[in-house]
């Protein structure tokens, strides 16, 4: 029978050195990534922000010229000219949210922001013919298209808040 040797307290020692780094490596990697996630999620909802407060601050000079148009204070001429430079800042703003790097819990929020701004786009051109027409009808059919504009965003909002919860767990 044989004895089995002990093993030298020297080797026994590196082998615990050895374990001891692999596992502060394995920390380091994981808050490493972790981090990484935050920043990216933190850079995409900073990001988001921008595009939606370039939307909102050319929805609220829209909406203004709008007023002056409906008091008699811009013709239809000039403002059939507003109209269509709105609209072609708005579709300048749609390609914006396919620039966006989103995260996976954020993809459904972000295709509700998207679709929201087009349901947009397609109101005020319902809004621009009105403008032309003078029919009450398109202008309900605009007033419509802007309410489910609306309750899109607010959906994307609501898609957001609740991604962002998840991902905080």
């Amino acid at each position: 029978m044989r004895k089995e040797k002990a093993p030298k307290p020297k080797y026994t020692f590196q082998i615990a050195i050895v374990s001891g780094v692999a596992i502060v490596c394995v920390v380091i990697f994981i808050n490493y990534y972790l981090d990484q996630t935050e920043l990216s999620g933190q850079r995409f909802g900073d990001q988001l922000a921008q595009v939606q407060l370039d939307l909102k601050n050319e929805t609220q000079d829209f909406d203004k010229h709008l007023t002056q148009y409906k008091s008699g204070q811009i013709s239809k001429d000039q403002m059939l000219k507003i109209t269509d430079e709105h609209i072609s800042t708005l579709q300048n703003i749609l390609p914006r949210y396919e620039q966006l790097k989103a995260p996976e819990l954020f993809v459904p929020s972000l295709q509700l922001f998207k679709l929201s701004t087009e349901t947009q786009i397609e109101s005020d051109k319902t809004l621009r013919e009105w403008v032309v027409t003078g029919d009450n009808a398109t202008n309900a059919k605009s007033d419509q298209l802007l309410q489910q504009s609306f309750q899109y965003e607010m959906n994307a909002l609501q898609s957001y808040e609740n991604a962002k919860s998840k991902g905080l767990q």
